[in-house]
């Protein structure tokens, strides 16, 4: 993909679990390639493993294994370019093998440290099966805060889920309810909301984008009759928010801020615990939401489910949230190159 006289690196995609449907969903990505206008791309897992999924579909995808990330663009005119990363066991779909969870991490190690040196110019993680790498010492509560260490982020990264005519972020994210509440407060939401803001200018070009802050209670805690927390952390937050610059309104009755009109007035709802934020974007496109990491010097997106073992070796996964990751890691990178060109030229 070229930008003005910028050559952009391919997107690299890690494999995720093995026994769901990661692979699957990839090979299945890369026969709508031109259809879809994605970027060029690779995966970054174990070939043979990527052959015998391919062995599922209907349709004939071809693997085309290459050594470096640079050859990914010629390569994806033939097959689905693929740098091997052998498993240690075999693939049971459904079943997952922890002697193979080192290699999942090891696949998002190698394309989070392609994209630092501008090897790739993003990264597209397929699901993984959280509960196996746990089980070999894993100690990251999931991809978001892995991904941030990986890249040294000085500031907490955040998760912005997106469907069709929604996006939100979860203030906090993989921990118990009774954690979330009581690691909510102001300084937490008005850092993650400035984050939020700054992505939506930059990454997607809104230039004044108006955030939507959701109530931790019930009717946003019915004047305090439901709980003072909207009143004392909450409200707090959108008020410094709105005195720093950035359009807000809130704390909404989480209950009605989703349906249609709603949405129509904002451009993300900031949203105080992990499902506050889930179940609409995946109520309103399950099959198509997908999940943006803000706060990050890297761009990386991933689908917004998960391994899907139940699915995973039938040949029915549905592709189009893979799909949309894809593309929509290769929009920011592009807008992301067009803004250092400029400023580089200015």
């Amino acid at each position: 993909m070229t930008v003005g006289a910028i050559e952009l690196a391919p997107v690299a995609v890690t494999m995720g679990e093995p026994a769901g449907v990661g692979v699957e969903i990839v090979l299945k990505s890369w026969l709508k390639y031109e259809q879809q206008q994605l970027p060029p791309f690779f995966l970054i897992g174990d070939p043979a493993h990527a052959r015998a999924m391919a062995g599922l579909l209907h349709d004939e995808v071809p693997v085309v294994e290459i050594d470096e990330p640079e050859q990914a663009a010629a390569a994806i005119r033939r097959g689905l370019p693929v740098m091997p990363l052998a498993l240690s066991a075999e693939v049971r779909p459904g079943h997952p093998d922890p002697l193979n969870a080192p290699h999942v991490i090891e696949a998002i190690d190698r394309a989070v440290a392609y994209t630092r040196i501008g090897a790739v110019s993003a990264v597209a993680t397929a699901p993984i099966q959280k509960s196996v790498l746990y089980a070999i010492g894993f100690k990251f509560p999931g991809h978001t805060e892995y991904l941030a260490h990986l890249c040294g982020a000085t500031e907490e990264p955040v998760m912005l889920l997106a469907s069709p005519g929604v996006r939100a972020v979860p203030v906090t994210i993989h921990m118990a309810l009774s954690e979330a509440l009581s690691q909510l407060n102001a300084d937490l939401i008005v850092r993650q909301s400035e984050i939020t803001a700054r992505a939506l200018r930059e990454d997607f070009g809104l230039p004044r984008p108006h955030l939507a802050l959701a109530g931790l209670n019930p009717h946003a805690g019915e004047g305090g009759d439901l709980g003072r927390e909207d009143i004392e952390i909450v409200a707090v937050a959108v008020q410094r928010l709105r005195d720093s610059g950035i359009e807000v309104s809130g704390p909404h009755a989480p209950d009605s801020m989703f349906h249609a009109k709603m949405r129509e007035t904002y451009d993300a709802a900031i949203c105080m615990y992990h499902d506050q934020a889930l179940i609409p974007v995946k109520a309103l496109g399950f099959d198509i939401g997908i999940n943006i990491t803000l706060g990050l010097p890297i761009v990386r997106t991933s689908p917004d489910h998960g391994t899907a073992l139940a699915l995973a070796g039938t040949g029915r996964a549905n592709p189009a949230s893979m799909i949309s990751a894809i593309g929509t890691a290769g929009v920011i990178a592009h807008r992301r190159a067009k803004s250092a060109e400029h400023d580089g030229g200015a």
